[in-house]
């Protein structure tokens, strides 16, 4: 059963790092992650059989900071699922560990084997990339361990566990590498796993998918240019939108190439590009290489998704009848796209400006059906498909002090062919949408929509004042905007929200009061009834 704030979360404890997802869905399994929380506990700095005093220390504190994130977000224990990887399943206290996380913070603890692992990874794959009726060789790099799972149309064919992770690595070969050793000892274990063999067996692939922060970290400098010493300049090579999720194996060879220069100035060029990943990247690139050596590999797609989101997937399988993991594909291709040029802050606000939009909408519909169709348009299910899509990619454009973000953001859709799924009518009206949700209200003649016959142009009035409308209020702090309520009465139309601070209200006065008036105006323009703004207490 759905909880009525729409939010689930996965707390995800690996060998480097402990990541916590906090996502919103709705009733078709449809989910957007609105929050994202890391820790660099590494469990598995000090392991050696088992975890050390310090390190459940770590894990411990860690895990009562997200408990707290999760409670100001009334995310129940039954909405949140906990994981652990590699270095907690080779424990030999695993079970004190998992007790001690119980007793403290109330979390139940799932220790995945290798193979759970592998598929979670997986399924997290298939909400981001278009790879379901593909044969798939997904390649997760982690810590202590990398998962190979071979997987088609929702069903892993093959999963295989190898104790070869980056931080393993660096702490075998320490800071003085020998790069032609490690290079051996990864051939080694590889050839001894028989990887090659069972991947042939198994019939093969199609199209290899890497995930996990150091493949990730591999494809973001590829994308600026990193393996090729062009590391100025990143706006631009950012802003490129035809760019796609992937590198060849020429490229991660530059890459690698330049993160194994040894040298104090490349050491600070490594940790400037690499940040706190910079310890772990020679191991993680080097290990990456050689598996694309001994597998055969001459290019690698890159989910943004992996284990955190297989989870999430998973639980809403069990959470909706009928879940399809191959159901959402228009959604993704939109959520690539913000992910692409969005940070953490702008999908936040992306994701509470498609709740507001959502609710007015379908607040609209509801009260249109019942009232005998007064509103002058008719909105249908992909009217409201392309409203959403355009409040999650309307702030993707970049702020360069040129050209308006939403200008931007209208170029990077018309011209990256990145919506899949939908019509070129559709992907005009997105781009369109974005292009127009602040500045000037558009008027009916706008050039920009004469291509647009009048009933899409009556369409588009309608849902770009829902859309300005919602980028304004999603600014407000202290509203709880997975609690809202879209009503009608004599009075007109009434947005209600709940407080989720002590002190809530819409803003009047400045800058901020003056476009929510002016936005409730031409609310009132285009439907015809005021809109009423009320915020109730918890």
């Amino acid at each position: 059963m759905t909880p009525s704030n729409n939010l689930f979360a996965s707390i995800d404890m690996g060998t480097n790092s402990f990541k916590m997802l906090i996502i919103q869905t709705d009733k078709t399994g449809k989910f957007l992650t609105v929050d994202r929380h890391k820790d660099p506990v590494c469990l598995g700095r000090d392991f050696s059989s088992s975890i050390s005093k310090e390190s459940l220390l770590k894990a411990v504190t860690c895990l009562k900071r997200f408990n707290q994130v999760l409670k100001a977000n009334k995310i129940s224990p039954q909405q949140t699922i906990c994981v652990a990887t590699a270095t907690v399943r080779e424990a030999n206290n695993v079970f004190d560990f998992k007790r001690s996380v119980l007793e403290s913070i109330g979390f139940e603890v799932s220790v995945l084997s290798g193979e759970e692992e592998a598929r979670f990874v997986y399924l997290g794959v298939l909400q981001f990339l278009p790879v379901f009726d593909k044969r798939v060789l997904v390649i997760d790099i982690g810590g202590g361990s990398t998962e190979f799972v071979i997987g088609e149309k929702g069903n892993v064919v093959l999963g295989v566990s190898l104790k070869l992770g980056h931080v393993g690595l660096t702490q075998k070969f320490g800071k003085d590498w020998n790069l032609m050793e490690m290079r051996e000892f990864v051939k080694l274990v590889i050839k001894e796993s028989e990887l090659v063999e069972k991947i042939k067996a198994f019939g093969g692939f199609e199209v290899v998918v890497g995930t996990s922060g150091t493949i990730r970290a591999i494809e973001k400098a590829v994308f600026n240019g990193y393996g090729k010493e062009c590391v100025e300049g990143n706006e631009v090579l950012l802003r490129d939108c035809k760019r796609e999720w992937k590198f060849s194996r020429g490229e991660l060879s530059g890459v690698v190439e330049r993160v194994c220069r040894e040298g104090e100035e490349e050491g600070v060029k490594r940790e400037g590009f690499f940040k706190r990943r910079s310890e772990f990247i020679v191991a993680g690139s080097v290990l990456l290489e050689e598996i694309f050596e001994a597998v055969g590999i001459e290019e690698m797609e890159v989910s943004e998704y992996a284990l955190g989101e297989g989870v999430i997937a998973e639980t809403l399988s069990k959470s909706f009848a009928g879940y399809d993991l191959n159901e959402n594909a228009r959604w993704q291709s939109a959520v690539r796209l913000a992910t692409r040029f969005s940070g953490k802050k702008g999908i936040k606000s992306a994701a509470r400006c498609s709740s507001i939009a959502k609710e007015i909408f379908e607040g609209l519909r509801k009260w249109s059906e019942v009232a005998g169709n007064q509103i002058d348009v008719f909105l249908d299910a992909k009217d409201l498909e392309c409203l959403e899509a355009s409040c999650l990619l309307h702030n993707i454009g970049p702020v360069n002090g040129k050209t308006g973000y939403h200008k931007q953001s209208y170029h990077i859709i018309m011209n990256g062919n990145h919506l899949q799924g939908y019509s070129a009518e559709e992907v005009k009206l997105i781009a369109l949408l974005t292009r127009h949700h602040r500045k000037k209200f558009p008027k009916f003649d706008e050039s920009s929509l004469q291509e647009f016959a009048d009933e899409l142009k009556q369409k588009f009035r309608a849902l770009c004042s829902i859309i300005r409308l919602s980028v304004v209020l999603q600014q407000s702090d202290g509203l709880n905007f997975q609690d809202m309520e879209f009503l009608h009465s004599q009075e007109g139309f009434k947005l209600i929200f709940r407080e989720a601070g002590a002190i809530a209200s819409f803003p009047l006065a400045g800058d901020m009061g003056k476009e929510l008036r002016k936005e409730l105006e031409h609310f009132k323009t285009v439907f015809q009834q005021n809109l009423l703004l009320e915020v109730l207490p918890e």
